[in-house]
């Protein structure tokens, strides 16, 4: 299992509903904006539901070295493949950004955990975490990534390492790339292709015009 399936299979099933729920209301594009301003109140929101959206996404959170931070560590979660994009890709770095801030709770633990990772770097490879090389990166994550196997001092990092997964994974699969990725097709109104082959062949009717 590679990577991404791993992330798939454990990410999915501990995400939060808190999560899971706001990652609904992720940050759009510019054009997108405008376009949920104006179908607001089709969309069911309340004007001071608007209002906060909008401010919300106004305001910055992290810095750029943050921010930097926070896609390295994504893409290394969730990398491109050959089946679709990365995290980044997916824009799960102004996901985590938006929820931060729609969440007060994520600020304190994401900000003391991404200072934690340039300290250990620091001390580690004397340099913050990117502008590590991705093997110096790599074996920092292997440290933090496996709880059960973690060493006892290093459980700050496995617990911010949880939280970025987690906030990773929701972004991720949230995303119109996620979605494509775990292959949920939706409903398709008006491209009913017919009863498939294997029932009618079950029931003996592979040879009736339906």
């Amino acid at each position: 299992m590679n990577r991404r399936d791993s992330i798939k299979a454990l990410g999915l099933t501990a995400l939060s509903t808190s999560v899971l729920v706001e990652a609904c209301k992720q940050p759009e594009t510019k054009t997108e904006v405008a376009a949920t301003e104006e179908t607001a109140k089709e969309a069911g929101k309340e004007q001071w539901e608007v209002d906060r959206d909008k401010k919300l996404k106004a305001e910055t959170f992290f810095t750029k070295h943050e921010m930097a931070t926070i896609t390295v560590l994504a893409d290394i979660i969730i990398p491109k493949d050959a089946v679709s994009g990365s995290a980044s890709d997916a824009k799960v770095p102004e996901f985590i950004e938006f929820i931060v801030k729609d969440i007060p709770e994520h600020k304190v633990p994401m900000r003391g955990g991404l200072k934690w990772l340039d300290i250990y770097c620091f001390n580690k490879f004397e340099k913050p975490f990117v502008e590590a090389s991705e093997r110096e990166q790599l074996s920092i994550v292997d440290e933090i990534a496996y709880p059960n196997k973690a060493r006892p001092e290093m459980q700050a990092g496995v617990a911010f390492f949880n939280k970025m997964r987690d906030l990773t994974a929701s972004g991720f699969y949230t995303s119109e790339i996620g979605v494509k990725d775990i292959g949920y097709a939706g409903n398709a109104p008006n491209q009913w292709a017919g009863v498939p082959d294997d029932v009618l062949k079950q029931y003996g009717m592979q040879n009736v015009k339906i």
